[in-house]
């Protein structure tokens, strides 16, 4: 009991102190947009007085104050309503919200968007108005507000929001730094000559507390060497940016995280490493012109990196907005992504289930944090308890499920076999059975190319756990989608924070053999290609995420060591021979599987055989009888049912 009631207690103060921070946050957004409306208020007064000034006396503006008595009683009725529907508009449309000191081209589509609607709401106001008054539509305009003095006012509403937001970031960019007495930024150039550059080119122009100034780009294009990108040049071709930086100075390039192929990267890594040039990364994300940019040192999944990934948001969008999402294995690392990528897309509700309370427990409080208006709901619940599984979706009844809950390292799954059996194939087809039961749309498992011509425990786990969901999708109104990729680079346990820790122990790097390659994806490419199966999905794929070439594990240690800093002979790299269950080749596809295109490139099919539901219901009975037997017995059955399952070496010998 008493450790209830501190847990109980624990939960209040930490929702006391969730509700005050936002609280906080809420009250300053509020003066803000409070300050902006009243300033928009003033400024919309200030020029509808000018429209009718200028109507009045031309452009000799020292006749503004000689208003006739009749305008003025015009004006003064009339600049109420302007101004009401003015901030209507703006308050319907949110440009309220909009920080004004940042102007961009987008700004003044917006300011322009506001100013034709209250241009056009005001003229139908005062129409219907005087119409009803006078029952003379042909001179509406002769009495009152003339139709001239609207057009002057939506004109130079344009020019005064646009202006003021100008001067503002004039003021912000170019005159503040230079009085402040610690200015000092060291020059940049920015890797990439298009519109994603030149945006975070004036972002980080603007922030300087960054300490940079981009005063050029770097490019792969030859033919934009020598034009400008908004008001900065494009210097030179990537290939001759140590020539560049000599020319001119510059001793910082800065490339933009998955704008570019790794093995572009790498190069230009490589160059600059050899010529004492820094390289830093700045995150791809959405920025704030107030929120500093966290430029940061390069990593290996820089180098590691693809082409960057197009997703079909809308498609996304319909699967998952005000819909109610449950993933499976919430705590991993596959499966707080995926938690993190679902909530741009707005589902009602958001299940997190696993049976790690710690990881559930500061995930959840990772996403509230976030403000989201999403319901973020935690579960506490084994995939394998086919009871508390039931129990779970008849009360939540998700719409939307993603099963990424699994055990995946393959040397302790030799050594647990039943656990690989029981949560792995039994744990899935206790969640998939319920998502047919309680008619789930669409049912998403993740998987792995260890199920491809296994040689180990996990990988014939995983391969059965897809035939179970592929014989489902046949005979069940949900649809049933598998994906299937290789190694997640960062997940919990994968290779790079094992050498990482290795290299900060003074080694040695262990690896099982010099010759092994392996797929190789970032934690939030795999996330959001999960997502983009789920919305392409109509039932009994297995799509493959395109993993681009392998990698060799040797280059991958190498670069480790040369990214911590050290010369690469520093740091010992050992050969320790295979472990049970490892292979040296990792393989995406069955002999059997044809690769089928899809509309999104980085996403196949693979055209797969079809499995008969109560033959796969028969196999999985029969490999949960013998989950208590000898190892050497559950192997054989294994070999039975799969007959590309070839047990390792170690194995065999055994």
């Amino acid at each position: 009991m008493d450790d209830k009631r501190a847990e109980a207690d624990e939960r209040d103060e930490r929702d006391e102190v969730q509700t005050a921070l936002w609280q906080t946050v809420t009250r300053r957004r509020s003066f803000y947009y409070a300050r902006t409306l009243l300033f928009s208020a003033a400024l919309f007064f200030v020029v509808y007085y000018l429209a009718f000034a200028i109507k009045t006396d031309g452009f000799e503006l020292t006749g503004v104050s000689r208003l006739g008595f009749k305008q003025s009683l015009v004006f003064l009725k009339t600049v109420g309503w302007v101004l009401a529907i003015k901030l209507f508009v703006m308050i319907a449309r949110k440009t309220y919200r909009h920080i004004g000191y940042y102007a961009t081209m987008r700004d003044l589509r917006s300011i322009m968007t506001d100013s034709v609607i209250s241009f056009a709401l005001i003229f139908i106001f005062f129409a219907v108005v005087n119409k009803a008054r006078l029952g003379n539509y042909s001179s509406v305009f002769d009495l009152d507000v003339t139709l001239t003095t609207l057009l002057l006012d939506l004109i130079l509403t344009i020019m005064a929001r646009g202006g003021v937001r100008m001067v503002r970031r004039f003021f912000k960019e170019s005159v503040m730094p230079r009085l402040d007495p610690q200015f000092d930024e060291e020059p940049a150039f920015l890797v990439g000559a298009n519109s994603s550059g030149a945006h975070v080119a004036n972002i980080i122009n603007t922030q300087h507390s960054i300490g940079y100034q981009v005063v050029g780009f770097l490019t792969i294009h030859d033919y934009k060497v020598k034009m400008n990108v908004g008001v900065l040049p494009v210097v030179a071709h990537i290939d001759d940016l140590v020539d560049a930086c000599n020319r001119l100075g510059v001793k910082t390039i800065l490339f933009i995280a998955g704008s570019l192929p790794g093995s572009t990267f790498r190069k230009i890594y490589q160059m600059c490493d050899a010529n004492a040039l820094k390289l830093q990364v700045v995150p791809q994300v959405e920025f704030l012109p107030d929120k500093k940019i966290p430029i940061r040192e390069i990593n290996v999944s820089d180098l590691l990196k693809r082409d960057p990934i197009t997703l079909d948001k809308d498609k996304i969008h319909d699967l998952i907005t005000g819909r109610k999402v449950m993933v499976t294995g919430a705590g991993g690392s596959i499966g707080s992504e995926i938690c993190r990528q679902l909530l741009q897309f707005k589902p009602r509700e958001l299940f997190l289930l696993g049976r790690g309370e710690n990881r559930i427990f500061f995930l959840e409080r990772e996403l509230r944090a976030l403000g989201v208006d999403t319901v973020i709901t935690p579960i506490i619940a084994d995939v394998a308890n086919a009871a508390r599984i039931d129990g779970v979706f008849a009360k939540t009844r998700p719409e939307i499920v993603f099963h990424a809950a699994a055990h995946k390292h393959v040397p302790l799954m030799e050594a647990n076999i039943p656990e690989a059996i029981h949560n792995n194939i039994y744990g899935t087809k206790v969640v998939a059975d319920a998502s047919d039961r309680y008619g789930v749309d669409k049912f998403v498992m993740v998987s792995t190319d260890k199920a491809v011509n296994p040689s180990s425990i996990m990988g014939c786990s995983k391969h059965m756990a897809e035939r179970y969901v592929n014989s489902l999708a046949a005979r069940s109104h949900t649809r049933f989608i598998v994906t299937r990729f290789g190694n997640v680079l960062g997940s919990n346990g994968s290779v790079v924070p094992i050498f990482t820790k290795q290299i900060q122990n003074g080694g040695p790097i262990t690896i099982t053999d010099f010759r092994m390659t392996r797929y190789f994806m970032t934690i939030p490419e795999a996330s959001q290609l999960v997502l983009e199966a789920a919305a392409m999905g109509n039932g009994g794929e297995i799509f493959v995420l395109d993993m681009g070439a392998p990698v060799k594990i040797l280059d991958l240690a190498k670069d480790m060591v040369r990214l911590a800093g050290l010369p690469e002979k520093s740091i010992e790299i050992k050969e320790i021979g295979l472990r049970p269950g490892e292979k040296l080749y990792e393989e995406l596809y069955f002999e059997s599987e044809k690769r089928i295109e899809t509309n999104q490139p980085k996403l196949f099919a693979a055209e797969h055989r079809p499995f008969d539901y109560d033959e796969v219901q028969a196999q999985v009975d029969g490999l949960i009888s013998v989950i208590s037997e000898s190892p050497e017995t559950i192997r054989l059955r294994f070999q039975e049912y799969i007959p590309e399952y070839k047990p390792s070496l170690q194995q065999r010998s055994k």
